[in-house]
């Protein structure tokens, strides 16, 4: 017979670290408010973070470290691919006995030992440590590796390795001489990469080859390369990225896998023939985007528990909903993440596969040799999946195939290009999808959009902010007292645009009675956005105010991004 595990307050109190009255009046307040004993105990300031971990080492039989006095060698650091340190929070001791030693902050969290020991194919062996000396630790090293790439780079700056010097070099260069163009494009690249850019726009023009990256979902002007140099640039990109170098009249679409600092990253790269030559943009697909994990996403608490509440669900389609660049994309393969278990098969449909998940089987179409969006999902059903991801619906037919998938038992993820959540239901009856069939399958819809984050290093208090985005966010003078806005005012770490990265901002309509009714009745848009916001939906402007109110960005920044896609103020007007 099993020998019976001890309760962690009978272990705290035999050691004599907590009494009986507050031993009581923690269980008490775990209970009330819905948390962990321990967690209480550190709440409450009667333990600390290291005792309670030392107790739970003991409860559960494993070994405890003090991460203090702990030196991790970079070989042991690669034991466990960087995106699920980041993400879970976990960090590799080392192997013993064919075992790999994992060390973890929760001793109960058995689906992440399941999906640690499916991705690492090894036997898992759990050392305990305190949850934030694992993420200082954690954080510490990824700014040693920042600090080794800035100071790479400020090396290579120093031996006249720079964009600007390649050019010059490169133009002076004899027309046989290769080097210089292939240098160039290298540290064009590279930069995009290290300056934290989606993109990398090259596009000729009648005097010169413009040279652009999208930071932050801004386009920002980086080079002008002399027009001589056009041929051979493109010709580059094209050898790099496997297109035909002699086809110049039609669209071309290629790949390129890099390693930068430690990191294989791709490139998407698409070859569109314009009037002054080829325009070039290379999407930059990063590992780690899409392994952020999805609370990090931007959620508010109570959004968060509500999506994980509805992804969780055996059948029904879960749409997310807005313009490209959005972060659609990046919102449904953090949902796969999260549901990627030994016991789960998902299959995807995507246009193209953007980012290789390990556990997950993806199927890329391929008009060319028509395997479509449809031929793929009619022989998805048949593989017996429990989860669908089609990248995106686009007419009636994928439509009706997604809804007869969830209506079978089927857990489908998908996208929709419309501005709010509640008019992705009016557009799946305009392709032609009976109402009925939308109202029963559909189990909830998210909009999101993207804002940009102020920077951290610059952040200061908007001492003046603008009255009219003030007016625009229906921010009052009293709520201004209480929250005080802030502004980035421009470092060098953000180039002087006072913001760095960018968080999602949600609403998130969850089908109940009422809404079904109202598909059912094919009711417009507004109507259903009505209802959705009385049953409490919170729309794309209040999640803003709420980043705005957090100081995480700006009202002007939260009125661009949903004024500008069509979200009505005096909608708001009536929801407060």
């Amino acid at each position: 017979m099993a020998k019976k595990r001890r309760h962690l307050g009978e272990i705290l109190y035999s050691q004599k670290l907590v009494d009986k009255p507050g031993l009581i009046k923690a269980l008490k307040k775990a209970k009330a408010e819905n948390k962990r004993l321990g967690e209480m105990l550190v709440m409450l300031g009667m333990l600390t973070e290291d005792q309670v971990m030392q107790a739970l080492a003991k409860q559960f039989g494993y070994q405890y470290v003090n991460l203090d006095d702990v030196e991790f060698s970079q070989s042991t650091l690669k034991l466990i691919p960087d995106e699920l340190v980041k993400k879970h929070f976990v960090l590799p001791l080392g192997r013993e006995n064919g075992r790999l030693k994992v060390i973890i902050s929760d001793p109960l969290d058995l689906d992440l030992l399941d999906m640690l020991q499916f991705r690492l194919n090894t036997e898992i062996e759990c050392v305990l440590a305190s949850p934030s000396k694992i993420r200082t630790h954690i954080l510490h090293t990824m700014d040693e590796v920042r600090s080794s790439i800035d100071a790479t780079a400020a090396e290579l700056a120093a031996q006249g390795h720079t964009i600007e010097a390649e050019i010059r070099r490169a133009a002076e260069a004899e027309d046989d001489d290769e080097g210089p163009i292939i240098r160039l494009v290298n540290l064009i690249i590279d930069e995009a990469v290290r300056l934290r850019a989606s993109d990398i726009h090259v596009e000729p023009m009648s005097d010169r080859v413009r040279v652009r990256y999208r930071i932050d979902g801004v386009c920002v002007e980086r080079d002008n390369i002399p027009k001589s140099m056009q041929a051979p640039l493109l010709a580059r990109l094209k050898i790099l990225s496997g297109m035909d170098i002699g086809e110049r009249r039609l669209p071309q679409d290629g790949r390129i896998k890099r390693a930068i600092d430690g990191q294989d990253i791709d490139f998407r790269v698409s070859a569109l023939p314009a009037y002054h030559g080829e325009s070039t943009v290379l999407r930059i697909l990063r590992p780690e985007s899409v392994n952020i994990g999805i609370q990090a996403i931007g959620f508010e608490p109570e959004d968060y528990e509500r999506f994980v509440q509805i992804i969780k669900r055996p059948n029904g389609i879960f749409l997310v909903t807005g313009p490209t660049g959005s972060g659609k994309t990046t919102t449904l393969y953090s949902a796969l993440q999260e549901l990627n278990r030994p016991d789960k098969k998902i299959i995807t449909a995507e246009d193209p596969v953007e980012y290789n998940i390990a556990g997950i089987n993806q199927c890329q179409v391929r008009t060319e040799i028509e395997l479509t969006f449809e031929k793929i999902l009619r022989s998805m059903l048949r593989q017996a999946p429990n989860i669908i991801l089609i990248g995106e619906i686009r007419d009636g037919i994928v439509a009706d195939i997604a809804i007869q998938a969830a209506l079978t038992g089927h857990l489908v993820f998908s996208t929709l290009h419309t501005n709010d959540a509640p008019s992705a239901i009016t557009r799946l009856i305009d392709m032609g999808v009976k109402p009925f069939l939308v109202a029963s399958s559909i189990q909830a819809i998210m909009a999101q959009r993207l804002l940009r984050v102020i920077c951290s290093e610059c952040k200061t208090v908007n001492e003046n902010p603008d009255p009219h985005y003030l007016r625009l966010l229906k921010i009052s003078p009293e709520e201004l007292k209480k929250h005080p806005v802030y502004k980035g005012a421009g470092c060098s770490r953000c180039q002087g645009t006072g913001f760095r990265g960018r968080i999602a901002i949600f609403e998130m309509l969850e089908m109940n009675n009422e809404m079904r009714e109202l598909a059912f009745q094919r009711a417009p848009a507004g109507e259903l956005r009505r209802a959705a916001v009385a049953s409490g939906m919170k729309t794309l402007l209040q999640d803003g105010r709420i980043k705005v109110f957090k100081g995480i960005s700006t009202p002007e920044e939260v009125a661009k991004v949903t004024q500008a896609e069509g979200v009505v103020v005096d909608d708001v007007e009536n929801q407060e």
